[in-house]
């Protein structure tokens, strides 16, 4: 997603529970910030389940952004307008739009399209918490909206299970938290709260000689986008970040990183900063890098320098190494996700590599007509990237 649909958000929500900001900058002995569930999640990964054994030269893994749902044009309008019946008619037509893109729904193609291809590794990005509270947004006092209407990582975590397959997160990063009155359906106006998270998961069900996890880390960046609430004089800081794992798989070690860098345009200054921020915090490491996530820049070079300065700095990318000449385009359905044609135009999800690992095959996944829903949803208004890597360095 994440051209002016998150920004949107941002703007049109006033924000009352800011995002803990960390550190972007990690070495090799770094240990996890903002990752308060980290603990939990990567003892359920190393718990082994049933052994099923993997290839040992080879890892699969993947990048998803599941967007949050709507676009919010609207909101935009409305925020700038300064009135605040505006934008809580704009906050209703966000969440309308929610409801009729329908995560629970879309939830099962993408745990269909993670079945079909086994990755051990998975990289999401806007991972979406939606709760509801009282509509005190406006008030001097207002209170953090708890009632859980959608968690798009519980809810696919669950098809997932329904398959048979073992997945749990591993690193849970926390981004902006923005909340603003809205009416959630005729005559019930409540605030609507949304939380953005970007998650790796890893499977549970093979032994840790197969894949072991260690140093789990996860961080806001240091650069964010900083936006003015109309004449207010007040802002809105849209907080975004990284997540990291070591990972040991028959005696090959390295790091995987998923990101979500802020969108073009006239952001382009902090997606750039973020980009680097990757390469002087997580990627600063002498172990092989396999970095993953939605860059919002551009591989055909037509947008911002991220991708370029990446590359330029030592990564290769696998699209173009195992498909070469393919246009593989991530992005670009309608925000309702019932266009019924193929609207993808850009390549922005990436994975990434760096070090004594190369790419053997890659598939851009939910692309197809008969990708989508029953009801005629895409899956996402992403297309998902499945790589498969070989490794080639064996730790001592």
């Amino acid at each position: 997603m994440n051209r002016l649909i998150t920004i949107a958000f941002s703007i049109m929500l006033a924000l009352i529970v800011a995002a803990p900001m960390a550190s972007g900058h990690s070495s090799d002995t770094n240990q996890s910030t903002n990752n308060e569930d980290s603990a939990r999640s990567q003892s359920a990964t190393l718990a082994a389940g049933p052994d099923q054994p993997t290839d040992s030269r080879h890892i699969t893994v993947m990048t998803r952004n599941l967007y949050l749902g709507a676009n919010l044009d609207q909101a935009i309008a409305a925020i700038f307008s300064g009135d605040r019946q505006v934008i809580t008619d704009a906050a209703t037509a966000t969440w309308a739009s929610v409801m009729a893109t329908n995560f629970p729904e879309r939830s099962e193609v993408l745990a269909d399209e993670i079945a079909h291809s086994q990755p051990q590794l998975v990289g999401l990005q806007e991972v979406s918490l939606y709760r509801t509270g009282p509509p005190d947004a406006f008030s001097e006092n207002p209170t953090p909206a708890k009632r859980v209407r959608l968690d798009f990582l519980e809810i696919l975590l669950q098809e997932l299970n329904e398959r048979g397959l073992h997945y749990a997160p591993v690193s849970v990063t926390k981004n902006f938290d923005v909340e603003n009155p809205g009416y959630t359906s005729p005559g019930v106006l409540q605030d609507i709260r949304l939380t953005d998270r970007d998650v790796i998961l890893a499977r549970t069900d093979l032994p840790s000689s197969e894949l072991k996890l260690s140093n789990v880390q996860a961080a806001n960046f240091y650069t964010n986008a900083s936006l003015p609430i109309g004449a207010t004089g007040q802002s809105v800081t849209i907080s975004r970040g990284w997540g990291s794992v070591d990972v040991t798989t028959r005696g090959h070690k390295f790091r995987f990183i998923n990101t979500h860098l802020e969108q073009e345009g006239f952001f382009e200054q902090a997606q750039v900063a973020q980009g680097d921020e990757i390469l002087s915090g997580p990627a600063n490491t002498s172990l092989p890098v396999i970095l993953v996530g939605d860059f919002n820049s551009r591989a055909d070079g037509t947008g911002t320098p991220t991708y370029s300065n990446l590359t330029g700095a030592g990564f290769t990318d696998a699209w173009s190494v195992a498909r070469p000449g393919e246009l593989g385009n991530t992005f670009g359905h309608e925000p309702l996700l019932r266009n019924t044609t193929v609207n993808l135009t850009q390549r922005i999800d990436l994975v990434l590599l760096r070090g004594s690992v190369s790419a053997v095959d890659a598939d851009v996944v939910g692309d197809e007509l008969g990708d989508r829903t029953p009801s005629g949803l895409w899956p996402s208004d992403h297309a998902g990237l499945m790589a498969r890597m070989g490794l080639s360095q064996e730790v001592d």
